[in-house]
């Protein structure tokens, strides 16, 4: 859908995407590419709309990456990535802005939605990240629905990592299932927020975890300074504290948003080898959507009306 653009500084905006790293145009099917643009503008949607109603980013975040979870186009929840011993091992965080506290979980294996769970980390815990069987318990507590571990399962990704195991390289990110899903907004009232989810790479070794819960290298917000949320190959992200460090250029070396997204993915993530994605808003609504790979699955809305979806 066309994007829209106003003079004006959006008073709240969201931003979402379903993975960096889309397969060359000539093999996206149109059936694909309309599956993906569908569960993207319906994350787009569900999040827009707390936020029109004066809804907190915090929530708007939530239920855009809920979405995304359950859509088994993307790698994150039903249609997650799998290891090597063929089990979904899944990832997420969330983190507000306001206070700057966040919540994580990684390698849960039964959790229908890990961003859920990654909230109530943050809200309901003395703790930032859970992981595995502790973070599973915490679950059960809290009441969150948990499911059998092949639920996550999809005959796409089975394939992927049968393909992985026959020592042909398929891409996490291949037609049939896109990549980490995340997402970035600003509230009504100034506030930042940002969540990411995943099921990281096909064929990794079980309990290996990556840069979407690590606060400040795949996910990150700070009030007044920005919101980001990471999609990649995370170990390079990690290694660069990427979300964390587009916050800094941003709030001491005085460098725009775009600036700063630039700076991380085409020079600091490129010369450790590393390529990807980032979404990020800024204190003042503008969101900044930038990638290294061919494509990136991702959306926005702001209520000055730039609406888009787009892959490549």
């Amino acid at each position: 859908m066309p994007a829209k653009n106003s003079a004006s500084a959006p008073r709240y905006a969201l931003a979402i995407h379903g993975g960096a790293g889309a397969a060359p145009r000539a093999q996206l099917s149109p059936e694909h590419e309309r599956r993906y643009r569908t569960g993207l503008e319906a994350a787009l949607d569900a999040g827009f709309t707390l936020l029109e109603r004066g809804g907190s980013a915090l929530d708007a975040v939530a239920a855009a990456v809920h979405l995304l979870e359950d859509d088994p186009c993307f790698n994150a929840g039903h249609g997650a990535a799998l290891t090597r011993d063929g089990a979904a091992e899944l990832d997420a965080a969330i983190m507000d802005g306001r206070q700057m506290r966040a919540g994580a979980v990684a390698s849960v294996r039964h959790v229908r939605n890990p961003i859920e769970l990654a909230r109530r980390v943050m809200e309901k815990s003395r703790h930032v990240l859970l992981v595995g069987a502790g973070a599973e318990e915490f679950a059960l507590e809290e009441g969150l629905p948990l499911v059998p571990n092949h639920y996550f399962r999809t005959a796409e990704r089975l394939e992927q990592l049968e393909a992985e195991q026959r020592g042909r390289h398929v891409s996490d990110l291949m037609p049939a299932a896109a990549g980490t899903v995340g997402a970035v907004a600003r509230d009504g009232d100034g506030n930042l927020a940002a969540a990411t989810s995943t099921g990281g790479m096909t064929n990794k070794r079980p309990g290996r975890v990556g840069d979407s819960p690590i606060i400040g290298a795949g996910t990150y917000a700070k009030n007044g300074v920005c919101a980001v949320s990471a999609t990649g190959h995370g170990e390079y992200f990690i290694r660069a504290v990427a979300a964390h460090h587009v916050c800094a250029a941003v709030e001491y070396r005085a460098l725009t948003l775009e600036q700063a997204v630039r700076e991380l993915l085409h020079e600091i993530l490129a010369a450790l080898g590393g390529d990807g994605g980032l979404i990020a808003v800024g204190a003042r609504g503008r969101i900044v959507m930038d990638f290294s790979t061919e494509g990136m699955f991702r959306g926005a809305r702001d209520s000055s009306g730039r609406q888009e979806i787009a892959i490549y």
